[in-house]
Protein backbone atom coordinates (compact mmCIF):
# COMPACT_ATOMS: atom_id res chain seq x y z
CA UNK A 1 0.00 0.00 0.00
CA UNK A 2 1.50 3.33 -1.06
CA UNK A 3 1.37 6.11 1.50
CA UNK A 4 0.14 9.69 1.57
CA UNK A 5 -0.01 12.37 4.25
CA UNK A 6 -3.28 11.33 5.81
CA UNK A 7 -3.18 13.89 8.62
CA UNK A 8 -4.53 16.67 6.43
CA UNK A 9 -6.86 14.89 4.02
CA UNK A 10 -10.41 13.57 4.16
CA UNK A 11 -10.17 12.04 0.67
CA UNK A 12 -13.63 13.48 0.10
CA UNK A 13 -14.38 15.10 -3.30
CA UNK A 14 -15.38 18.72 -2.25
CA UNK A 15 -17.63 19.41 -5.20
CA UNK A 16 -19.10 15.96 -5.54
CA UNK A 17 -19.56 15.20 -1.92
CA UNK A 18 -20.45 11.37 -3.21
CA UNK A 19 -18.59 8.75 -1.25
CA UNK A 20 -19.53 5.40 -2.85
CA UNK A 21 -19.23 2.41 -0.55
CA UNK A 22 -19.31 -1.34 -1.01
CA UNK A 23 -22.26 -2.49 1.09
CA UNK A 24 -23.23 -6.13 1.44
CA UNK A 25 -26.94 -6.75 1.84
CA UNK A 26 -27.50 -10.44 2.24
CA UNK A 27 -31.08 -10.06 3.45
CA UNK A 28 -32.20 -8.67 0.10
CA UNK A 29 -30.03 -10.93 -2.01
CA UNK A 30 -28.09 -8.06 -3.52
CA UNK A 31 -24.43 -8.31 -4.37
CA UNK A 32 -22.01 -5.72 -3.07
CA UNK A 33 -21.49 -4.32 -6.56
CA UNK A 34 -25.21 -3.89 -7.13
CA UNK A 35 -25.56 -1.89 -3.92
CA UNK A 36 -22.57 0.30 -4.80
CA UNK A 37 -24.14 1.09 -8.14
CA UNK A 38 -27.45 1.88 -6.43
CA UNK A 39 -25.82 4.15 -3.86
CA UNK A 40 -23.78 5.87 -6.53
CA UNK A 41 -26.79 6.47 -8.76
CA UNK A 42 -28.70 7.94 -5.80
CA UNK A 43 -25.91 10.28 -4.69
CA UNK A 44 -24.71 11.40 -8.08
CA UNK A 45 -27.11 10.89 -10.93
CA UNK A 46 -25.93 11.43 -14.48
CA UNK A 47 -25.47 15.10 -13.59
CA UNK A 48 -26.27 17.47 -10.74
CA UNK A 49 -26.54 21.10 -9.72
CA UNK A 50 -26.24 22.32 -6.14
CA UNK A 51 -26.04 25.47 -4.07
CA UNK A 52 -24.12 25.04 -0.85
CA UNK A 53 -22.62 26.89 2.08
CA UNK A 54 -19.30 25.90 3.61
CA UNK A 55 -18.59 27.10 7.13
CA UNK A 56 -15.07 26.78 8.48
CA UNK A 57 -15.06 26.83 12.29
CA UNK A 58 -12.01 27.64 14.40
CA UNK A 59 -11.75 28.30 18.15
CA UNK A 60 -11.66 32.09 17.66
CA UNK A 61 -13.35 32.68 14.31
CA UNK A 62 -15.70 31.37 11.63
CA UNK A 63 -15.79 31.86 7.88
CA UNK A 64 -18.75 31.15 5.59
CA UNK A 65 -18.63 30.67 1.83
CA UNK A 66 -21.42 30.09 -0.66
CA UNK A 67 -20.93 28.17 -3.89
CA UNK A 68 -22.72 26.88 -6.96
CA UNK A 69 -21.60 23.47 -8.19
CA UNK A 70 -22.25 21.51 -11.38
CA UNK A 71 -21.22 17.87 -11.88
CA UNK A 72 -21.27 15.40 -14.74
CA UNK A 73 -20.70 11.79 -13.81
CA UNK A 74 -17.75 11.14 -11.52
CA UNK A 75 -15.06 12.74 -13.68
CA UNK A 76 -16.23 16.33 -14.10
CA UNK A 77 -17.26 19.04 -11.66
CA UNK A 78 -16.98 22.81 -11.48
CA UNK A 79 -17.66 25.09 -8.52
CA UNK A 80 -18.14 28.85 -8.53
CA UNK A 81 -17.55 30.85 -5.33
CA UNK A 82 -20.37 33.36 -4.82
CA UNK A 83 -19.24 34.81 -1.48
CA UNK A 84 -17.44 36.25 0.42
CA UNK A 85 -16.57 39.20 -1.80
CA UNK A 86 -12.83 38.56 -1.56
CA UNK A 87 -13.15 35.14 -3.22
CA UNK A 88 -16.21 35.85 -5.39
CA UNK A 89 -15.76 34.61 -8.95
CA UNK A 90 -13.10 32.04 -8.11
CA UNK A 91 -13.70 28.73 -9.89
CA UNK A 92 -12.42 25.22 -9.23
CA UNK A 93 -12.66 22.82 -12.15
CA UNK A 94 -12.13 19.05 -11.88
CA UNK A 95 -11.47 17.14 -15.09
CA UNK A 96 -10.77 13.50 -14.30
CA UNK A 97 -7.50 13.60 -12.28
CA UNK A 98 -6.76 17.26 -12.90
CA UNK A 99 -7.80 20.33 -10.91
CA UNK A 100 -7.82 23.84 -12.36
CA UNK A 101 -8.34 27.13 -10.51
CA UNK A 102 -9.60 30.32 -12.15
CA UNK A 103 -8.44 33.49 -10.36
CA UNK A 104 -10.63 36.47 -11.30
CA UNK A 105 -8.16 39.02 -9.88
CA UNK A 106 -5.53 37.78 -12.35
CA UNK A 107 -7.96 36.67 -15.05
CA UNK A 108 -5.95 33.46 -15.26
CA UNK A 109 -6.70 29.75 -15.04
CA UNK A 110 -3.93 27.67 -13.48
CA UNK A 111 -3.50 23.92 -13.12
CA UNK A 112 -2.79 22.84 -9.55
CA UNK A 113 0.47 20.84 -9.43
CA UNK A 114 0.85 17.63 -7.41
CA UNK A 115 2.84 19.55 -4.77
CA UNK A 116 -0.34 21.51 -3.88
CA UNK A 117 -2.67 18.54 -3.61
CA UNK A 118 -2.26 18.08 0.15
CA UNK A 119 -2.71 21.77 0.98
CA UNK A 120 -5.88 23.07 2.61
CA UNK A 121 -8.65 24.05 0.23
CA UNK A 122 -9.44 27.74 0.92
CA UNK A 123 -8.65 27.40 4.62
CA UNK A 124 -11.11 24.55 5.29
CA UNK A 125 -10.43 21.10 6.75
CA UNK A 126 -10.53 19.71 3.22
CA UNK A 127 -7.59 19.54 0.81
CA UNK A 128 -7.09 20.05 -2.90
CA UNK A 129 -6.55 16.30 -3.13
CA UNK A 130 -10.13 15.81 -1.95
CA UNK A 131 -11.31 17.43 -5.18
CA UNK A 132 -9.98 14.68 -7.39
CA UNK A 133 -10.59 11.66 -5.14
CA UNK A 134 -7.40 9.81 -6.02
CA UNK A 135 -8.61 6.62 -4.38
CA UNK A 136 -11.91 4.85 -4.84
CA UNK A 137 -13.65 3.23 -1.90
CA UNK A 138 -15.10 0.77 -4.41
CA UNK A 139 -12.01 -0.61 -6.16
CA UNK A 140 -9.16 0.27 -3.77
CA UNK A 141 -10.57 -1.38 -0.62
CA UNK A 142 -11.76 -4.74 0.58
CA UNK A 143 -15.04 -4.63 2.50
CA UNK A 144 -16.48 -6.36 5.53
CA UNK A 145 -19.88 -6.09 7.16
CA UNK A 146 -19.39 -5.64 10.91
CA UNK A 147 -23.06 -5.57 11.84
CA UNK A 148 -25.84 -3.05 12.35
CA UNK A 149 -26.03 0.09 14.47
CA UNK A 150 -28.43 2.99 14.87
CA UNK A 151 -27.14 6.42 13.84
CA UNK A 152 -29.45 9.34 14.63
CA UNK A 153 -32.30 6.87 15.01
CA UNK A 154 -31.70 5.25 11.62
CA UNK A 155 -30.90 1.56 11.22
CA UNK A 156 -27.52 1.43 9.48
CA UNK A 157 -25.04 -1.10 8.20
CA UNK A 158 -21.66 -0.77 9.86
CA UNK A 159 -18.81 -1.65 7.50
CA UNK A 160 -15.05 -1.85 7.58
CA UNK A 161 -12.96 -0.89 4.53
CA UNK A 162 -9.34 -2.05 4.35
CA UNK A 163 -7.10 -0.85 1.48
CA UNK A 164 -5.75 -3.38 -0.97
CA UNK A 165 -1.98 -3.91 -1.01
CA UNK A 166 -1.54 -2.35 -4.45
CA UNK A 167 -3.83 0.63 -3.77
CA UNK A 168 -2.51 4.19 -3.60
CA UNK A 169 -4.64 5.49 -0.74
CA UNK A 170 -4.54 7.81 2.24
CA UNK A 171 -6.20 5.72 4.94
CA UNK A 172 -5.21 2.59 6.82
CA UNK A 173 -8.87 1.82 7.52
CA UNK A 174 -12.32 3.36 7.10
CA UNK A 175 -15.40 2.53 9.20
CA UNK A 176 -18.69 3.67 7.70
CA UNK A 177 -22.38 3.61 8.58
CA UNK A 178 -24.95 3.46 5.74
CA UNK A 179 -28.71 3.86 6.25
CA UNK A 180 -30.48 0.66 5.20
CA UNK A 181 -33.69 2.28 3.99
CA UNK A 182 -32.30 5.02 1.75
CA UNK A 183 -28.58 4.18 1.36
CA UNK A 184 -27.61 7.47 2.99
CA UNK A 185 -24.06 8.12 4.16
CA UNK A 186 -24.55 8.93 7.85
CA UNK A 187 -21.07 8.60 9.37
CA UNK A 188 -17.47 7.79 8.44
CA UNK A 189 -14.37 7.32 10.57
CA UNK A 190 -10.93 7.58 8.95
CA UNK A 191 -7.99 5.79 10.59
CA UNK A 192 -4.25 5.91 9.97
CA UNK A 193 -1.99 2.87 9.61
CA UNK A 194 -1.55 2.73 13.40
CA UNK A 195 -5.31 2.32 13.80
CA UNK A 196 -5.66 5.82 15.26
CA UNK A 197 -8.82 7.78 14.48
CA UNK A 198 -7.76 10.83 12.46
CA UNK A 199 -10.89 12.33 10.90
CA UNK A 200 -14.65 12.06 11.37
CA UNK A 201 -17.48 12.82 8.95
CA UNK A 202 -21.12 12.98 10.11
CA UNK A 203 -24.23 13.50 7.99
CA UNK A 204 -27.41 15.03 9.44
CA UNK A 205 -30.60 17.02 8.77
CA UNK A 206 -32.05 14.65 6.18
CA UNK A 207 -34.08 16.40 3.48
CA UNK A 208 -35.82 15.37 0.28
CA UNK A 209 -34.10 16.64 -2.86
CA UNK A 210 -36.31 15.77 -5.79
CA UNK A 211 -37.28 12.18 -4.95
CA UNK A 212 -34.15 11.42 -2.91
CA UNK A 213 -33.70 11.54 0.85
CA UNK A 214 -30.16 12.73 1.65
CA UNK A 215 -28.32 14.37 4.54
CA UNK A 216 -28.30 18.10 3.81
CA UNK A 217 -25.47 18.76 6.28
CA UNK A 218 -22.05 17.10 6.35
CA UNK A 219 -19.65 17.93 9.15
CA UNK A 220 -15.93 17.17 8.92
CA UNK A 221 -13.81 17.16 12.06
CA UNK A 222 -10.04 16.54 12.41
CA UNK A 223 -9.57 14.69 15.68
CA UNK A 224 -6.13 16.17 16.44
CA UNK A 225 -7.31 19.81 16.22
CA UNK A 226 -9.78 20.59 18.99
CA UNK A 227 -12.38 23.18 18.02
CA UNK A 228 -11.74 22.75 14.28
CA UNK A 229 -14.45 21.61 11.88
CA UNK A 230 -15.90 22.29 8.43
CA UNK A 231 -19.66 22.19 7.84
CA UNK A 232 -21.12 21.75 4.36
CA UNK A 233 -24.83 22.45 3.91
CA UNK A 234 -26.79 21.74 0.74
CA UNK A 235 -29.46 24.39 0.14
CA UNK A 236 -30.37 23.25 -3.38
CA UNK A 237 -29.55 19.83 -4.88
CA UNK A 238 -30.94 18.81 -8.26
CA UNK A 239 -30.14 15.65 -10.18
CA UNK A 240 -30.11 14.63 -13.84
CA UNK A 241 -30.17 18.24 -15.01
CA UNK A 242 -29.19 19.41 -18.49
CA UNK A 243 -25.65 20.85 -18.33
CA UNK A 244 -23.61 21.90 -21.34
CA UNK A 245 -20.23 20.21 -21.77
CA UNK A 246 -18.76 23.71 -22.03
CA UNK A 247 -19.16 24.13 -18.27
CA UNK A 248 -16.30 21.67 -17.73
CA UNK A 249 -13.71 23.36 -19.97
CA UNK A 250 -10.95 25.75 -18.94
CA UNK A 251 -12.13 28.21 -21.61
CA UNK A 252 -15.58 28.63 -19.99
CA UNK A 253 -14.79 28.99 -16.29
CA UNK A 254 -14.52 32.78 -16.42
CA UNK A 255 -18.08 32.99 -17.80
CA UNK A 256 -19.83 31.02 -15.06
CA UNK A 257 -22.45 32.90 -13.04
Amino acid sequence: MKKFNYKSSFTYPLFLFTLILLIPNLSKGQTAKEIIEKADAKMRGASSYSEITITTVRPKWQKKMTLKTWTQGSDYSVSLVMSPAKEKGSVFLKRKNEVWNYLPSLERTIKLPPSMMMQSWMGTDLTNDDLIKQSSTVVDYTHKLLGSEAIQGLDCWKLELIPKEEATVVWGKIITWIDKADYMQMKMEFYDEDDELVNLMSGSNVKTFGNKNLPSIMEFKPMDNEGHKTIIEYLVWKFDVDISDNYFTTQYVSRLK
